[in-house]
Order: C-alpha cells, then structure tokens, then sequence
C-alpha cells in the first residue's frame, strides 16, 4: 500500500504544459524547500511544470520537516528500518510518477527529476529501476545508495548530471566520483559531473546554471 505524496506545485509560465520537473528535497525539509528553484528557472523553461512533494515520513530529527527514510547515525535507527523504509519511500515516489505522467498527460522523457541530498539519493536509486527512462537525472549534493546491486537491477539509464559542493561537510565531495564510476560500470553512457567551487552542502548559482543547461537540453527547450 503505497501512501499518496502531498505535492506543492507552480504552473508553467506560459500556461501550457509540455514538460515536468519533479523535485526531491533533502532529510528534514519539505516539498516547499525546493520549490522556491522553480522561480529562477520558470521563464528558461516557459513549459514545464513543477513540483516538489513532501517526503512521506515525518522526520525524528526535524519535527517540522520530512524524511524519505530514517538515517541510522542520525536517529538512531536500525539498518533494517533505513533499507525498510527506502523501499516503501521507493514505492511511493514510483506511485507519484506514474500519477504524474497519467494526470498530466506526460511521457517518461518529458519528465525531469531534480533532486538533493537526500532526495538525490532517492532519485539515484529509484529511476534506474523503473521500466521507461525519464529526460534526466539532476542530482545535487548527494550519494548513490547500493551502488554494487545496481548493474543486476538497472532497467533503464537516463542521463545523470551530479552536482557536489568541495566544501560539503554533510555528504563527502568524493560520493560525486563514487557515483559517476558505478553509474559508468553499470553500463551508463550519459553521465556528467560539475563541481561548485566554495559550495559546502547546498546549491550554488553556478551548479543551477549548469543543472539549467541539463533540464534544457534534456528537455528539448532552445
């Protein structure tokens, strides 16, 4: 039994949807975290619609915010519980998905999913298993999770763009080469990385600027 994400949501600049871009915040924010990106990039990608759920579980480390699983060494959960709730936070970002893409009338390649910390992880982990490749993976500040079951349970390899901080003392700036080696022995041909210089654990204008040209050209937006 999936549990429905609640979703904030900004409608297309130019009132006509072509495109999507779905984003994943990190552990202990909210849907609202990362919605606030879509204002910087609404009249680049005048078509797309956006949206930002809320992670399905209340956070134990930040009552206001949401979790998409617990984090052991932060919580105090078990592994069991963190691999637990992974797959049924996996199950309801999969759910969601497909509602998008029913409800908007949007195929998998007009989809793009932008996620960070957390959210990228959970990006990272859940599209590579799922039948269709989307437009693309944004992925901000985060880690691949299980990257040695990844070759046995690929389905599909959209393109992934990993953005890490130098200076992130949250999530190490080696997950980025980590990522990019077990996403390239698992067989992806579209993987592109981008520093931010200075950046500590968070999105820098630089790194938007680049995801930009990514969510563009990925989308098919001159």
């Amino acid at each position: 039994m999936t549990r429905a994400l609640t979703a904030g949501r900004r409608e297309p600049v130019s009132g006509e949807i072509r495109s999507a871009v779905v984003f994943l915040h990190g552990y202990g924010a909210n849907g609202a975290d990362l919605l606030g990106l879509a204002d910087p990039l609404a009249e680049h990608l005048p078509d797309t619609l956006f949206l930002s759920p809320d992670a399905p579980e209340d956070c134990a480390g930040s009552p206001m915010g949401f979790q998409w699983f617990p984090i052991p060494w932060i919580d105090g959960s078990s592994e069991e519980e963190s691999k637990a709730g992974l797959e049924n936070a996996a199950a309801d970002l999969n759910a969601f998905l497909d509602g998008v893409m029913v409800d908007e009338d949007l195929l998998p390649e007009q989809v793009m999913v932008l996620g960070f910390s957390q959210g990228t992880m959970m990006a990272l982990h859940v599209l590579p298993r799922r039948e269709d490749a989307v437009a693309g993976i944004t992925a901000f500040s985060g880690r691949l999770l299980e990257p040695e079951l990844l070759i046995d349970e690929v389905q599909c390899k959209p393109p992934v763009l990993l953005i890490h901080g130098d200076q992130d003392d949250v999530l190490p700036p080696q997950s980025l080469p980590e990522a990019a080696e077990a996403l390239q022995a698992a067989g992806w041909k579209e993987v592109y990385a981008h520093v931010m210089k200075g950046t500590g654990h968070g999105i820098a204008p630089d790194g938007l600027q680049v995801a930009l040209a990514f969510m563009q050209e990925r989308l098919g937006v001159s």
